[in-house]
C-alpha cells in the first residue's frame, strides 16, 4: 500500500487531540481551535524550558532562572507560575481557567516575540472548567518521552490538530489551512534549500513548516532559510506565529495581520521561493482602488476576481532567479477577458515553467479541483512549459476528502525535475512539454488535459474481430430482452385500455 503523506506515526497525536477535543462542548470549532492549540503550545514551551532548566541545574552554576540562558538557545523563558507543573497542580480547581490565562500573560511579558499572540480566554464562562482540568491532567500524565522527543511530538500534534480543525470547519478552513498533499507537492518541486521563502497569504504557516522539514530531510540547516509572510486574519496570524515558534523557525510575518494588497508589509523584499495558496476567485478585494498599482506589470486584474492580482503580486516579489509555486482554481487556466490577456503576457515573458492539474476534493473548504502553477523567472528550458495531469491520483480518506500518497507526490516532483534536466518525460495522457507557439495556438489556455492527450488503452491481446463478435452477440441478447420488456409493457397498457 502506498505510503500516505500524513502517515508519520500519528497514533499519539490522535490520542492527544482526542483528549483535547473533550473541550468542545457548545463552543464552535473556530473558537475552541485557539483554546486547544494554545494548550498544546503552552505544554510545548514548558517542556522545552524544563529540558534546558534541568541542564542548567546539572551544571550547578545557579543560572537556571537566568532568562538570557534560555533566549541564547532560542528557548522561551517560562516564569514559575506559567510552568506546566504549576498549572497541573491547579487542574482540579474551579480557577484553572484564570491560572492558564495568567500563565499566557506572564509568558508574553517575558518573551517579546509572543507579545499579543497567545490565547487568553480560558476563564470564559462557557468553557467547562472540569473538562479543562481533565485535559490539563491528561497532558500532564502523558509519557511523551516514551514515544520519542516530546517537543517533536507536540510539534506534530500542533500540525495534526490544525488539519483536524480544518476538517471540522469545512468551508471556512481555507483561511488557515492548506492540505498537506498540496504543500508537500509544492515543496518537493521548488526544493527551498536556502534563501528567502515568502508566502503572502500564509494562513497558519504550513508552507514554512514543510519548507523547514524539507531542508532537515536533506541534512540542511533551517537557519539558512529566511521566512517572510503576511496574513490578513488576526486569529490566523497568531496561529502562524505559534506554529513557527513551536517548530523553531524564525520568521517575519509583519507587525500584525494586514491586507496584502493594501498594506504590503514586505515591500522591498525579493524572494528566492514563493509558495502560496491564495483565496480562490476572491471578488471583494478592492481592485477598483488599485488600478494603477506598480505590481500590475502584465495588466490590471479585474475587480471581480483577485486570482491574477495574487499572481502578479508574487511575480513582483520574485528575485531575478526566483521560483514561485501557487495554487489556483482551474478557471484561471482558461479564463478570458482581462485575465486571458494577463496570462498571455506572462506566458510570452516565458515565466510559466509547469502547470499541474490536481485531483478534486483535496481541500476541506471546497470540492473543486485546483491546479499548481510553477513560475520561474529564469527557466532552464527556455520556451518550454511542462503540463502534468495528476487529476486521477490520490485516494479517498472520506466521501468528501482526498489525499495524495507520498508516491504520488514523488511522481509529480520527479516528472518536473526530469523535465528541467532536459530529459524526455512525456507520457501520453499524463505528461507533455509544449513550446510557446503551441500554447499560443491554443489561445494561451493552460489546461493540462488539452496538451497531454488521452492515455492509450492497454492491449489485452484479443483480436479486434473477436472483440466485435463478442460485443455484437452481447448487444443482440440485450435487444432481445428489450423487445420482451416492450411487449410486456404494451400488454399491460392494453389491459387497462391504453394503446402504445
Amino acid at each position: 500500500m502506498a505510503e500516505k503523506v500524513n502517515s508519520a506515526d500519528l497514533g499519539f497525536e490522535k490520542e492527544i487531540f482526542k483528549a483535547a477535543d473533550k473541550l468542545r462542548g457548545n463552543i464552535d470549532a473556530s473558537e475552541y481551535k485557539n483554546i486547544v492549540l494554545g494548550l498544546i503550545f503552552l505544554k510545548y514551551i514548558s517542556d522545552s524550558f524544563e529540558e534546558r532548566y534541568n541542564e542548567l541545574l546539572e551544571e550547578g552554576d545557579g543560572f537556571e532562572e537566568d532568562r538570557d540562558e534560555y533566549l541564547a538557545e532560542n528557548i522561551f523563558f517560562v516564569p514559575g507560575k506559567a510552568r506546566w507543573g504549576y498549572i497541573a497542580k491547579h487542574a482540579t480547581e474551579p480557577e484553572i481557567g484564570q491560572v492558564i490565562d495568567q500563565a499566557m500573560i506572564l509568558i508574553e511579558e517575558e518573551n517579546d516575540r509572543l507579545r499579543g499572540i497567545l490565547p487568553k480566554n480560558y476563564a470564559r464562562p462557557e468553557l467547562d472548567k472540569r473538562r479543562l482540568g481533565e485535559v490539563v491532567d491528561l497532558f500532564n500524565n502523558l509519557k511523551l518521552k516514551d514515544h520519542g522527543n516530546s517537543k517533536d511530538i507536540l510539534g506534530r500534534t500542533y500540525e495534526y490538530a490544525i488539519a483536524q480543525f480544518a476538517s471540522l470547519e469545512g468551508k471556512n478552513a481555507g483561511e488557515f489551512y492548506t492540505p498537506s498533499s498540496i504543500v508537500r507537492t509544492l515543496v518537493e518541486i521548488l526544493e527551498p534549500y536556502e534563501g528567502r521563502v515568502y508566502d503572502p497569504c500564509c494562513g497558519a504557516g504550513g508552507m514554512f513548516v514543510q519548507s523547514a522539514k524539507f531542508v532537515e530531510r536533506h541534512q540542511g540547516r533551517i537557519n539558512e532559510l529566511s521566512v517572510y509572510g503576511q496574513e490578513a486574519n488576526a486569529n490566523t496570524w497568531k496561529l502562524a506565529q505559534m506554529n513557527l515558534a513551536i517548530h523553531g523557525i524564525e520568521g517575519d510575518l509583519g507587525q500584525g495581520a494586514a491586507d496584502t494588497f493594501y498594506n504590503n508589509q514586505h515591500q522591498s523584499m525579493r524572494a528566492d521561493y514563493i509558495l502560496a495558496n491564495p483565496p480562490f476567485n476572491m471578488s471583494d478585494w478592492g481592485g477598483d482602488k488599485l488600478a494603477e498599482d506598480v505590481r500590475w506589470q502584465y495588466g490590471t486584474p479585474p475587480e471581480g476576481n483577485a486570482n491574477y492580482a495574487w499572481m502578479q503580486h508574487m511575480i513582483y516579489h520574485l528575485a531575478p532567479n526566483g521560483k514561485l509555486g501557487l495554487v489556483l482554481a482551474n478557471g484561471s487556466l482558461s479564463s478570458g477577458g482581462r485575465e486571458g490577456d494577463i496570462r498571455a503576457n506572462i506566458i510570452k515573458d516565458d515565466f510559466v515553467e509547469a502547470v499541474i492539474s490536481m485531483p478534486g476534493k483535496l481541500f476541506y473548504s471546497t470540492g473543486i479541483p485546483v491546479s499548481i502553477w510553477i513560475i520561474n523567472k529564469n527557466k532552464k528550458r527556455k520556451g518550454k512549459t511542462l503540463f502534468i495531469d495528476a487529476s486521477s491520483l490520490g485516494y479517498l480518506v472520506s466521501r468528501a476528502h482526498r489525499e495524495l500518497s507520498v508516491e504520488d507526490v514523488e511522481n509529480i516532483a520527479n516528472s518536473y525535475h526530469t523535465f528541467v534536466k532536459g530529459e524526455d518525460v512525456e507520457k501520453l495522457g499524463h505528461v507533455y512539454a509544449a513550446d510557446i507557439v503551441e500554447i499560443e495556438n491554443n489561445n494561451f489556455i493552460l489546461t493540462p488535459g488539452r496538451y497531454v492527450g488521452l492515455e492509450e488503452a492497454e492491449d489485452d491481446g484479443i483480436p479486434f474481430e473477436e472483440k466485435m463478435e463478442a460485443l455484437t452477440s452481447e448487444l443482440g441478447d440485450l435487444l432481445k430482452v428489450s423487445h420482451k420488456i416492450e411487449e410486456e409493457i404494451r400488454e399491460h397498457l392494453g389491459g387497462i385500455g391504453f394503446d402504445l
